[in-house]
């Protein structure tokens, strides 16, 4: 099985900037997509940001866009998330996932069905 391991969490003032990563291993499995996700409490878990390994296309979340930045470093099976300009309703627990599907845009941000693989997520604080 593929394992996915996020770090990178933590405290941060409003404004300030964090960047979170995700490393996989294990498997011999194909991650078309890789995507972020974030679950604050009392609330459902929302899709971030988006994207595609092969050709770096990306999508995002209208709540995080010209803030957030999601890529990769294929060559060492990483997804990044750069967090700039972070508020307090960033606050969340952030999960990254992996998948395959032939799905595109709205739907890999809607719904989680569409990812195969889970991290088990990183605290992100913001005060």
């Amino acid at each position: 099985d593929v394992q996915l391991v996020e770090s990178g969490g933590g405290s941060v003032q409003a404004g300030g900037s964090l960047r979170l990563s995700c490393t996989a291993s294990g498997g011999n499995y194909s991650r078309k997509y890789m995507g972020w996700f974030r679950q604050a409490p009392g609330k459902e878990r929302e899709g971030v940001a988006v994207i595609f390994t092969d050709d770096g296309i990306t999508f995002y979340a209208d709540s995080v866009k010209g803030r957030f930045t999601i890529s990769r470093d294929n060559a060492k099976s990483t997804v990044y998330l750069q967090m700039n300009s972070l508020k307090p309703e960033d606050t969340a627990m952030y999960y990254c996932a992996a998948g395959g599907s032939s799905a595109w845009g709205w739907l890999l941000l809607h719904q989680e069905t569409q990812y195969d693989y889970w991290g088990q997520g990183t605290q992100v604080t913001v005060s």
